[in-house]
């Protein structure tokens, strides 16, 4: 059985040696690159199965390599994981935003590595699966066309990035760059007030995409798009996407069709923050976050007081008010910061 091959690009001797033996302790071959010139060159020959880089270092910095290899279709969905001594989370950010799949701080001990290695690997094998599940499914918006190969191209070729909870996909205003697909966790979307009070305009879990709007007007976009958990996503980027609605009007079709549905679930929002009383918009609120959540014997939403006063354009105060008389009156339960629906009904249901 062939073993699963790391790339080590360091410039400091000992902590590139040092590294790749306690690698190849844990029954990995691994190759070792001095500088990133050398391991571009590496890395596009051996194409290994996860790339180690430092960040610092002479001839092409950690960033230059991640941008190099993520250029290259062959070497572009190979694990990047940053090895670094900069803690700040700047540049914890960029590398995230560049494409890199996790970030190591030096020193780092042994369990720290072998846990984010065996971790990038676990996720490479479930991205094919959730691959395939993807394509069937989507199946169904390009029968009697040639659109799913098309698409199947592009998703195939594509990364996915991983997003920790809080952390932003991206900045309203931001010029487009692609469309997000969600394919593990949540993430969210979200616009300031002048005051800096946030208005949620939007949930997105798995198998949601978002970005649509912005894609299809070639325009900046209008919303922030953030983690609301620990989550996965995939971007089509937009010249891809453009070509492929392009081609196939039906695709196009479709995504204009989840559009419309965005564009009534918003306007249904601006309706009930206009006339339904504070205890009417969050019950409604909590409604429609059980849809997003698989039904069960327990239904538990795990949803911040924050965005839960976002959704429904109220006061934390009074979120947690509402909380408490619906807790008291036995239509939810709470642990902590879990939200356990115990009746469904009487939320869809509840006066005005």
């Amino acid at each position: 059985m062939k073993k699963t091959l790391i790339l080590i690009i360091e410039d400091n001797d000992d902590i590139r040696e040092s590294t790749a033996e306690i690698l190849e302790l844990a029954n990995y071959e691994v190759l070792q690159a001095s500088n990133g010139r050398v391991g571009v060159d590496m890395a596009i020959s051996q194409l290994p199965d996860v790339i180690l880089c430092d960040i610092m270092m002479p001839e092409l910095d950690g960033y230059g390599v991640l941008y190099l290899l993520s250029k290259n279709e062959q070497t572009a969905t190979i694990p990047f994981i940053f090895l670094t001594a900069k803690a700040e989370r700047i540049d914890m950010r960029k590398g995230m935003e560049m494409g890199a799949d996790d970030y190591l701080t030096k020193p780092f001990d042994d369990v720290e590595l072998l846990n984010a290695i065996e971790s990038r690997l676990s996720k490479r094998d479930k991205q094919q699966v959730f691959y395939s599940q993807s394509l069937e499914k989507l199946s169904v918006l390009f029968s009697n066309t040639s659109g799913l190969q098309e698409l199947e191209k592009i998703i195939a070729a594509r990364k996915v990035r991983s997003v920790k909870k809080r952390q932003v996909v991206y900045y309203e205003g931001d010029n487009v760059s692609g469309l997000y697909l969600v394919m593990d966790g949540k993430v969210k979307t979200f616009k300031l007030s002048e005051d800096g009070r946030e208005l949620l305009t939007g949930m997105y879990s798995h198998e949601d995409y978002f970005g649509i709007t912005s894609l299809l007007l070639n325009a900046p976009y209008t919303e922030t798009a953030e983690a609301l958990e620990d989550s996965t996503v995939c971007m089509l980027p937009k010249d891809l996407m453009e070509d492929l609605l392009n081609r196939y009007p039906d695709v196009a079709r479709q995504f204009i069709q989840l559009i419309s549905n965005n564009l009534q679930d918003k306007e249904e929002q601006l309706l009930q923050l206009a006339y339904h009383s504070v205890r009417k918009r969050m019950a409604e609120v909590l409604a429609r976050l059980c849809k997003q959540e698989v039904q069960g014997m327990e239904l538990v939403l795990r949803v911040s007081r924050d965005n839960l006063a976002a959704m429904a354009g109220m006061a934390t105060e009074t979120v947690s008010r509402i909380l408490s008389d619906f807790k008291d009156e036995g239509i939810i339960e709470r642990k902590g910061s879990q939200i356990i629906v115990l009746d469904q009904l009487r939320l869809q249901q509840m006066k005005n």
